[in-house]
């Protein structure tokens, strides 16, 4: 890991889509060396695994919820 960045694992959806996203412009932009693109590819796809699973989770979430005919709304138990 990078020193003074902080784990993927503990970044909110949108702290690592914003550093995701950085990532992404600086290495379309191909400046800097190859070391630094390296790292930061592999950060990019640490952030990138992070953000497809809270997204997975998010989804379930919200698959888990169903509305009754009355419109109350409800949480199905995850299976």
């Amino acid at each position: 890991m990078m020193e003074g960045v902080a784990p993927a694992a503990s970044l909110s959806f949108e702290a690592a889509l914003a550093e995701l996203e950085t990532i992404v412009r600086s290495l379309e932009s191909g400046k800097g060396d190859l070391a630094r693109a390296i790292a930061d590819y592999e950060r990019g796809t640490l952030l990138r695994r992070h953000c497809e699973t809270l997204l997975a989770d998010a989804e379930a979430k919200v698959q888990a919820i169903s509305q009754a005919p009355d419109g109350t709304i409800t949480l199905r138990d995850s299976e």
